[in-house]
């Protein structure tokens, strides 16, 4: 139990970096938030610049896997040498909590999609690699950003499961259909420009 706890406040804690906020506010002495769609994540930071924009996205990703990771190490002893999918899915959940509801901007965070991605890629990396197909083939479609992400993450949690990709521990499967509803209800806005028409297409300029 102390274990699960501890995984459970780190994984928060390094979801909760505000990475976009703070490169935008380093490197352009702005606040992210009050630009674009006010989200502190990689989309709305490559408004502001490209380059921040990949820095942001790679550190988002980097900080899920680092709290799969983390979860990993300890808790491999007590899986007995089996992947210990349970705590690492744990992980992932609390990591995309802490991104999105940050204790430094006072619960004010970005949608997950990246932290997510970084936290599953380590757990289950061919389901990923299928949900990242899925993603690419809706934005070069339809060049919507956020109906790809949204449907990625939607397909995720049957992907894993018609995979056997989440070690028979059904707990497990449960933490990561959780995110992926998280993610989803995290787009609310999104979803609803899309479907009066009003959501930006990739590309598309902004102020």
């Amino acid at each position: 139990m102390p274990t699960l706890l501890t995984i459970a406040a780190l994984s928060y804690l390094l979801g909760s970096i505000p990475f976009g906020y703070l490169l935008v506010r380093i490197f352009r002495g702005e606040d992210v938030r009050k630009s674009g769609s006010g989200n502190i994540g990689a989309t709305n930071v490559s408004r502001k610049s490209p380059v921040l924009g990949g820095l942001t996205l790679l550190l988002d990703a980097l900080k899920g896997s680092t709290a799969a990771g983390l979860a990993y190490y300890l808790s491999a002893q007590m899986a007995g040498g089996v992947l210990p999918y349970q705590p690492m899915a744990m992980a992932a959940l609390l990591a995309v909590l802490g991104h999105m509801f940050p204790v430094w901007l006072k619960f004010r965070g970005g949608k997950g999609v990246a932290t997510g991605l970084g936290s599953f890629i380590v757990i289950t990396p061919k389901a990923v690699l299928v949900a990242a197909g899925i993603f690419v083939a809706v934005v070069v479609v339809f060049r919507y950003v956020s109906l790809g992400s949204i449907l990625a993450v939607a397909s995720f949690p049957f992907l894993v499961h018609r995979m056997h990709a989440y070690g028979n521990a059904p707990l497990a499967l449960t933490f990561m259909a959780a995110t992926s509803l998280l993610i989803i209800a995290r787009h609310h806005e999104n979803i609803r420009r899309l479907l009066t028409g009003t959501e930006s297409r990739m590309g598309a300029k902004h102020a």
